[in-house]
Order: structure tokens, then C-alpha cells, then sequence
């Protein structure tokens, strides 16, 4: 195996704790040691975001700050309490380490069925679990943040739905993070066969509302042929917390996945998706919302890759913005030369609760096909006085009106969702955000 590199990336993360980190894992697959070093590498050789990276226009790059940050050897010593309602299977982190897991029922174990934390996946599933393991690069400009993920990356699950098995109640997962200057980098992989359906709900929280943190998070999503997928993530990291999130997904033949993340937290959190429409009747629908108050920042960056003929997406991102803060929305549509018949669509709604809140808004096209159906479009729109008017004249106070709006406001993307409860839970973790 190759050496470790001396170069210092940051003071705690640095040469020698990535060397005890992989001393932890010795008893892994050797081929899973050999990705985390070169993702050191890599991780030490790309430099940091500039101001003339396009793809961190918009970007506050001066607060990109990771010195100072280490991994957390101890459980949080206060678990957020999970969103609660019906559900698979749970597996529940809690400072990289697991803190309560729910067995998978026995039917579900019988038809192949696996769900279980990362590090026992790569033991018992190696092979399957490389099969599905980045499977395609990162590209749309955290690919620093990523290596370092592959680097440190422990908390994460796996989740394998084999050839035809629905599967009705989500699984869930959460990562709890707690303590300051502490840092946490899950990594959670969905593989859905051929005609499989199932549903992963995955929350991110800190125990702590004001500690400063470093999170980067990766997913792999993959659904097989005719296969159903629903992923929700919400995240509602502290106020201090520096947040990276790389979605990559994969639809092949006549599959269909659903993609819901909901951004509540964080000092400055960047979100990136990118889905890869891999087979004829694919269907990929992509959905966010988020409530930026205070002096957040969120950004998010997508990128919706029609490869094969006869496939649709639909991207619907929603922002409300409060106060200062400040919203980036970049999206691209690529529709390669064989993918003729695509129909994709794209859209990015602000709501400006704030005069002094800013939203960015930047859609696009590359359409190499010549027998397609594509759209983009942004609308930036605050309250009207009429409503408000309306709310406050029934005795609402102005944070409820707010809060009444917003709901109406996020409906039409949690309307989406077939699962009641899950809905419900999402709306009461949505609530918490006006909570002050």
C-alpha cells in the first residue's frame, strides 16, 4: 500500500489522525484501505474553492474554513430525538459510533433484504458494496469535500432492496453530531434491483444548536431497472456548522426516483445533486426546500444528465428566505446527442419573507439533441400585503403568519409524498426551524 502523504490538511484532520482512523479499519477489505488513501490524496493535492470557480459562483469562499476541526471519539452525550413514525428498519448514529439499530423484519431478511451499517456491509458485502460505491465521479465543484468523505467516512448504512421486493415502510437513518470543533462524514448507499421499491428517510441533526462543526456527507443512489425509489434527507445541523452534501443518482430502464432534501441548518450549507438518467423511461424527480434565516447561506447545485432516449425529469427546488440570509440555486439540464424524446423540466421558486435577504438564481440548458422537450425557469416573489393582511387582521401574530404562508408555500412538494406519516413528520421538524 502506497505511503500517507505529510501534508497537513488541517490541524485535527490531518496526516497522522487519518493514519489512526485507518489503523481502526485494518480488518476491512483491503480494496476499501486502498480508496480512503488515495481519497487522501486527493483530498491534499485539489486546492480549495477561489472566487473564479464557476461552479462556486455566488459563494461566500472566504468562510471555507477547516483548520481546527477533529473526529469525535465519543458518543454525543445528548441524542436528538428521532422523528417518529413507522418505519422498516433504523439505524441511528450517534457521533460516527452506533447508538440505538432496529433488527430488518425477518420476511424482509428472508427475500435478501440488507440493512445495516456501513462497516459491517463492507465485511460481509464487500463485493456489493463496491459495486454501488461511487460508481460515478462528483462533479460539480465539491470534489475536495468528497475525498475528504472517502477519506474519513464510518457512519454510513447500506441499503440492498434485491430483484422485485417492495418494500412499504421507509427505513430510516439518522447522524447525530455533538461537541465543538468536532466533524462527522457519512456515507450511505441505496441499491435498488430490477423492479424493487423501497423508500430510505435519512436526518441529519446536531445535538447541539451552536457548536461549531464540519459535516461532508456523500450518497449513492441507485435504482435498477423498473426499480421505485424514494430518498428524503433533511438536515438541521447547528447554526455554526460548515455543511457539504453530494447526492449522486442513478436511474436506469424504466425506473423512477424521487428525491426530497430539506435544508433547515448550518452557517453555510452546500448541497449538490446530480442525476443520471441511464436507460430508455427513466424518470427522475428532484425536489428541496429550505428555510434560510438569520445570515445562513445555502447553495445548491444540480445537474440533471439525460443519457438515453425517452427519458423525463422534473427538478422543483423551493427557498424561503427570512432576515439576511442568502440562497444560491445553479442548475444545468445536459441532454446528450442519443437521448432524443427526453423531457425534462426545471424550476427554482423563491419566497422572500426579507428585504435584506438575497436569492441567486441561475437555471440552464445544453441540449445536444435535436427532438426534445425542455424548460427552465426561476420566480423570485415576496408575501403578498393582502395575505398578510388577512392572517394579521385574525389576530396571527407575524411569525405564525410566516409560518402559515411557508407551509402553503412548501405543499406542493411535500404533497408529493404517498407516505401520510411521513409527511406529518416532515411538516413538525419543518416547524421547529420558527421555534425561536
Amino acid at each position: 500500500m502506497s505511503a500517507l502523504p505529510e501534508t497537513i490538511a488541517a490541524p485535527g484532520l490531518d496526516s497522522a489522525r487519518f493514519a489512526r482512523h485507518l489503523s481502526q479499519r485494518s480488518t476491512l477489505p483491503a480494496w476499501w484501505l486502498e480508496t480512503k488513501k488515495a481519497a487522501w490524496n486527493q483530498f491534499n493535492a485539489l486546492p480549495m474553492p477561489s472566487r473564479t470557480d464557476e461552479t462556486w459562483r455566488f459563494s461566500n469562499i472566504s468562510s471555507l474554513d477547516l483548520s481546527g476541526f477533529d473526529l469525535p471519539d465519543d458518543p454525543a452525550s445528548r441524542i436528538a430525538s428521532p422523528t417518529a413514525f413507522p418505519a422498516a428498519a433504523e439505524i441511528i448514529f450517534s457521533n460516527r459510533q452506533i447508538a440505538a439499530r432496529s433488527a430488518v423484519p425477518a420476511d424482509l431478511l428472508a427475500k435478501g433484504v440488507i440493512y445495516c451499517p456501513l462497516d459491517e456491509a463492507l465485511r460481509d458485502h464487500g463485493d456489493l458494496v463496491k459495486t454501488y460505491f461511487q460508481k460515478l465521479p462528483a462533479n460539480l465543484g465539491s470534489e475536495k469535500f468528497v475525498a475528504l468523505n472517502t477519506a474519513f467516512t464510518a457512519a454510513g448504512a447500506f441499503l440492498y432492496v434485491p430483484k422485485g421486493v417492495e418494500v412499504a415502510l421507509p427505513f430510516v437513518l439518522q447522524h447525530t453530531l455533538s461537541g465543538t470543533n468536532k466533524s462527522v462524514f457519512p456515507h450511505t448507499i441505496v441499491a435498488l434491483g430490477e423492479n424493487a421499491k423501497a423508500t430510505l428517510v435519512e436526518f441529519f441533526v446536531s445535538a447541539d444548536k451552536d457548536s461549531r462543526q464540519l459535516v461532508s456527507g456523500v450518497n449513492d443512489l441507485h435504482a435498477g431497472p423498473g426499480a421505485q425509489l424514494t430518498y428524503v434527507g433533511a438536515q438541521n445541523w447547528s447554526r455554526d456548522t460548515l455543511a457539504f452534501q453530494t447526492n449522486s443518482i442513478v436511474a436506469e430502464r424504466d425506473s423512477r426516483v424521487l428525491s426530497l432534501n430539506i435544508h433547515l441548518g448550518g452557517r453555510q450549507a452546500r448541497h449538490e445533486s446530480h442525476s443520471r438518467l441511464l436507460g430508455s423511461g427513466a424518470h427522475s424527480e428532484m425536489l428541496a426546500l429550505t428555510v434560510a434565516d438569520g445570515s445562513q447561506e445555502f447553495d445548491q447545485r444540480t445537474l440533471q444528465t439525460h443519457v438515453s432516449p425517452h427519458t423525463t425529469s422534473d427538478l422543483l427546488y423551493k427557498n424561503v428566505l427570512l432576515d439576511t440570509a442568502k440562497t444560491i440555486f445553479s442548475g444545468l439540464i445536459i441532454v446528450e446527442p442519443d437521448a432524443q424524446k427526453t423531457d425534462a423540466y426545471q424550476k427554482n421558486r423563491n419566497l422572500m419573507l426579507s428585504d435584506t435577504a438575497e436569492a441567486n438564481s441561475l437555471p440552464g440548458l445544453e441540449i445536444q439533441a435535436n427532438d426534445v422537450k425542455c424548460s427552465h425557469g426561476s420566480t423570485t416573489s415576496r408575501i403578498e400585503p393582502e395575505q398578510k393582511f388577512y392572517l394579521q387582521a385574525r389576530g396571527i401574530d407575524p411569525t405564525n403568519a410566516h409560518e402559515l404562508l411557508v407551509f402553503g408555500f412548501f405543499e406542493e412538494v411535500l404533497g408529493k409524498l404517498d407516505n401520510d406519516d411521513l409527511h406529518a413528520a416532515l411538516i413538525a421538524l419543518i416547524k421547529t426551524k420558527f421555534k425561536k
